[in-house]
């Protein structure tokens, strides 16, 4: 097979970057170069594959059919790419960086003690890490663009790794100016009677929730107010007026300090594990080695 006229890899961060910002001018302050250049590389790429890949309707750029898979190849390509590069500036580097990405309550609350003890313990090795939700990490995981991940619920992936790590529950919490302060155990058809406050939908944390309640049967909790932030949650949580479900280890210090206060539900409690999980490709990175070693002790 002869590879000719093939596109380059700045045509098709072009598209993707004119795609991604709504438009040539966005575009262009997105790569730092002018709005003429943007066009020429999307005239250089389409007289590649020999089809128009954008038209303007009602005065709006948007991909033809053709545009939507050059798009597609695109982004994988790219994203691709800066894995590999990754990659191979790790194996220059002796593998000394970690890529890790961690679900928001983990990036939150643990994570930050952990990265402190970690290098103390190794200040030869780096670790980079980003918060994200579950859904985003597995595909990251899948797609090789990070070495390992700390999650709420296992990925469900056939190339991905996952290891037990800890024990966690989600406690339901009040503060104590709250009138279920202090109850022994709450029945369990007075949970629709509260006002909560809760995590956002796409949260390992809810899931864990929505799941739980749904096999019990009850899914219409009075729901007033959904936020991106377990701290925020606490914060609005301590003025007295809400109750939420929260992991174990994000609340356990302030109940233990009466800050907050645990209500017990009778006969329903939200057992979870949480996951330590890598790509079976990349099982080989003395890095995530060290930091596993460390945090399963």
């Amino acid at each position: 097979m002869e590879y000719t006229n093939l596109p380059d890899l700045t045509g098709w961060a072009t598209l993707r970057a004119v795609v991604e910002e709504g438009g040539v001018s966005e575009a262009a302050r997105r790569l730092r170069v002018s709005q003429s250049a943007i066009s020429k590389r999307l005239k250089q790429l389409e007289d590649c594959y020999g089809v128009p890949l954008m038209e303007r309707v009602g005065g709006r750029l948007r991909m033809t059919p053709a545009g939507e898979k050059v798009y597609m190849l695109a982004t994988l390509t790219l994203d691709r790419q800066v894995s590999l590069r990754e990659e191979i500036s790790a194996l220059s580097e002796g593998k000394k960086n970690l890529r890790m990405n961690v679900t928001f309550a983990i990036g939150e609350h643990l994570l930050p003690d952990l990265l402190l003890q970690f290098k103390e313990k190794y200040p030869d090795y780096r670790i980079d890490f980003q918060v994200a939700y579950s859904r985003q990490i597995q595909r990251d995981l899948a797609m090789e663009r990070v070495d390992m991940a700390l999650v709420e619920a296992a990925p469900d992936h056939p190339d991905i790794l996952v290891q037990k790590w800890l024990d966690d529950e989600l406690w339901l919490v009040c503060a104590p100016d709250h009138p279920l302060f202090g109850t022994d155990f709450l029945p369990l058809d007075e949970l629709g009677q509260q006002q909560y406050v809760l995590r956002e939908k796409r949260s390992s944390i809810r899931e864990s929730l929505d799941e739980a309640l749904q096999s019990i049967g009850m899914s219409d909790l009075n729901i007033s107010l959904e936020v991106g932030s377990s701290e925020t949650v606490i914060e609005l949580v301590e003025r007295g007026k809400y109750v939420t479900f929260l992991p174990r280890f994000v609340v356990n210090e302030r109940v233990e300090t009466g800050e907050l206060f645990h209500i017990k539900v009778a006969g329903f409690r939200i057992f979870r594990i949480l996951w330590i999980a890598r790509n079976r490709a990349a099982l080989d990175h003395p890095v995530a080695e060290a930091f596993i070693e460390m945090i399963r002790v």
